[in-house]
């Protein structure tokens, strides 16, 4: 049987999903976080194969976040589908990655990953308010790779 890697405490899950559900509360986006142990190469075009893996350029108003973590290798990125993109500059996914970054090399990688939700989310709300006809939300779950 195969058993996906557990990456982060029961609390340390519940800390990251609640935050993901208190960010998309108020909009339409939707925010996922993927988490596995290695990237090999650059960790952006890893984390566009996850995007498209994970169907997130399929959102109505292509709003779709990915939050990206290679754990072991200590990369990571965040993108956004071109919707939310054309709403913000590259400055602003800097900016975002910049801040987990300070909490990162304090070894707060969940408080990190929390901080750059909240501050996607603040984002998204502004541009992407909350629709209840929008149907494709997606389960705030954590997704993991190998």
């Amino acid at each position: 049987m195969f058993f996906k890697k557990k990456f982060f405490s029961a609390a340390e899950e519940k800390q990251i999903i609640d935050a993901i559900k208190l960010a998309e509360h108020s909009t339409s986006g939707e925010i996922r976080f993927y988490v596995e142990s290695k990237c090999e190469g650059d960790a952006y075009e890893r984390s566009v194969a996850v995007f498209h893996h994970l169907k997130l350029h399929e959102k109505n108003h292509r709003n779709g976040v990915l939050i990206y973590l290679a754990k072991d290798h200590k990369k990571f990125a965040i993108i956004g589908d071109e919707g939310i993109h054309t709403k913000v500059t590259d400055i602003f996914w800097e900016n975002v990655k910049d801040k987990m970054a300070e909490f990162f090399k304090r070894g707060e990688l969940t408080e990190g990953i929390c901080e750059g939700v909240r501050l996607v989310g603040e984002k998204l709300k502004e541009s992407f308010p909350f629709d209840p006809n929008n149907k494709q939300g997606y389960s705030d779950t954590i997704n993991r790779g190998k």
